[in-house]
């Protein structure tokens, strides 16, 4: 009995000592983006709720997946648009995808769109900035630090404007913003662009191709970022452009990780999370229980084209049903639109599934999907190969990279065939090889000291108890563009040598003159003259 005495002791002390970081909770503003960003912050929000924080979310009236939550206290700004316009705007990206166009077509309506729905988000978020009552409300709150996604600068706007330090949560952002925020070096002869679906090892042509991408990634995103620079400016009353916004960041939380990214260089304020979303897992319910249960040997199959694409068009789902038809697994298929005519018996259509809890049944044999980076890591988490149907933005990028690596086989929705459906889903599952691949990716991926989001909790706590990370934020920030490429220090080192060099040259030829001049001039002999 004696010996057991220290031991409530320690006990008691760890409980001490350990006790201050949990129930001692801090004030977080939570700045989101509609749609599927704010679903994968969902996670870690549930998570700081637990750990004691105090969270405020901010989001306009028209929010579609944004609501009322008992993790938070949800404050609402008015905007001159209505739900229904951005659901409006989400349907039209969805069917977008499915038009078969030329490539001029495409681009041309492509930038309608972004300028539409870029002059929509940039509405809401002046609205947001100009509101004096509710920014006036965040000011007295006196919040520890500002939790956001950057994808939309807002955000970084508001934290600026409260004074606080930001921590940036994403998967990636586009023309290269999160480079240009961290200053990390991203040389384009090894680092692949987004959307040029070139791997590390880039032979000559894929590097022009990188090359030119690189080149040209500003002028693309000049259409929906630019605006934010003045705004930012007016709000702040001083002169910002879009990378002091992106650059104002005490920490950056990418959703990534290089199990499925390539290895490229990082810098200190950066921390990888990839593979957050896999975290909450449950029990399947017992609807789908009695799915996977009936499917017998075979096993299933689970396929969902993300929470942005609800219908595709009929021709479309006949030729994809017909296909589902054809392989001998039970097919659970999210799908919301008018069931094609033709729907196999095998296959189940339900408008949501538990998608990561499926993923992770014994019986699932194939996962067909969109590529987005949710579906990706729940493949990975669970060790489930893929067919891959990317529809826009990073997804092609993503199902080229989990080609690369074996995990699956990556079709093009508009050109496929029912046969080219049925054929990939078949080589999936029949070939060993991808069960092989995505089984050593999981292993990598799950081979770490501390879990993603215990981590991504871990820094958010970490932000807010030090006020910032500025000793992990690199001096490149404070740098002119000429100090940071050294060009003030080589034009001085240049200009050194150019001197040395010229007055080396001219003692040289001032030496050669002393020496040599008198030698060279020879007297002409006078000729005598003949008497």
């Amino acid at each position: 009995a004696g010996s057991q005495g220290p031991r409530p002791l320690v006990l008691g002390l760890l409980l001490c000592a350990l006790s201050p970081t949990v129930s001692q909770g801090g004030k977080l503003l939570l700045v989101p983006v509609d749609g599927s960003h704010w679903l994968s912050m969902l996670g870690i929000v549930q998570q700081l709720h637990q750990r004691g924080h105090d969270i405020v979310v901010l989001a306009h009236e028209a929010s579609v997946h944004i609501k009322e939550g008992a993790l938070y206290t949800l404050k609402r700004y008015p905007v001159p648009f209505r739900r229904e316009d951005v659901e409006a705007a989400f349907i039209r990206l969805g069917h977008g995808v499915f038009e078969n166009e030329s490539l001029l077509q495409r681009v041309v309506k492509m930038y309608k769109k972004v300028k539409e729905d870029s002059a929509l988000l940039l509405s809401a978020c002046s609205h947001l900035l100009h509101n004096k009552e509710l920014m006036a409300s965040l000011v007295e709150s006196s919040f520890d630090a500002v939790l956001t996604d950057p994808f939309l600068p807002c955000g970084p706007i508001v934290a600026l404007y409260l004074g606080l330090p930001a921590v940036f949560f994403l998967n990636a952002l586009p023309c290269g913003l999160d480079f240009q925020g961290t200053l990390c070096p991203n040389p384009p002869s090894y680092v692949p662009r987004a959307l040029s679906l070139n791997s590390d090892h880039m032979t000559f042509l894929p590097r022009v191709k990188n090359m030119l991408i690189f080149l040209s990634e500003s002028f693309l995103c000049n259409v929906f970022y630019s605006p934010y620079g003045p705004l930012a400016s007016e709000v702040l009353q001083k002169d910002m452009t879009v990378q002091d916004l992106m650059g104002s960041a005490s920490l950056w939380l990418l959703r990534s990780d290089f199990v499925k990214d390539y290895s490229r260089p990082i810098m200190p304020n950066m921390v990888f999370v990839g593979g957050i979303n896999c975290a909450s897992k449950s029990p399947l319910s017992k609807e789908f229980e009695t799915y996977v249960n009936a499917s017998g040997e075979h096993g299933i199959v689970v396929f969902s084209l993300g929470s942005m694409v609800s219908e595709i068009p009929e021709k479309k789902a006949m030729e994809i049903a017909d296909a589902l038809g054809k392989i001998s697994q039970t097919v659970l298929w999210r799908y919301t639109g008018t069931p094609p005519p033709n729907l196999a018996k095998n296959t189940i259509l339900v408008k949501w599934l538990p998608q990561n809890d499926l993923l992770g049944h014994p019986k699932t044999r194939a996962f067909i999907t969109h590529s987005g980076s949710h579906g990706i890591y729940e493949a990975i988490c669970n060790g489930v190969p893929m067919v891959m149907l990317p529809l826009f933005g990073d997804q092609m990028d993503n199902a080229k990279r989990m080609e690369t690596r074996g995990t699956g086989v990556t079709l093009n929705i508009l050109e496929m065939t029912s046969e080219d459906l049925a054929n990939a889903i078949k080589t999936v599952i029949n070939d060993k090889s991808y069960k092989e691949n995505i089984m050593h990716l999981s292993g990598l991926h799950k081979d770490r000291p501390i879990e993603p989001l215990d981590l991504a909790v871990f820094w958010v706590e970490f932000v807010m108890r030090h006020k910032g990370a500025p000793h992990l934020r690199a001096v490149a920030h404070d740098l002119t563009w000429y100090q940071y490429h050294s060009l003030d220090v080589i034009g001085f080192l240049l200009a050194i040598v150019l001197g040395v060099v010229f007055i080396t040259y001219k003692c040289c030829a001032l030496g050669c003159r002393k020496c040599f001049g008198k030698k060279g001039r020879v007297k002409k002999p006078h000729k005598s003259k003949a008497h």
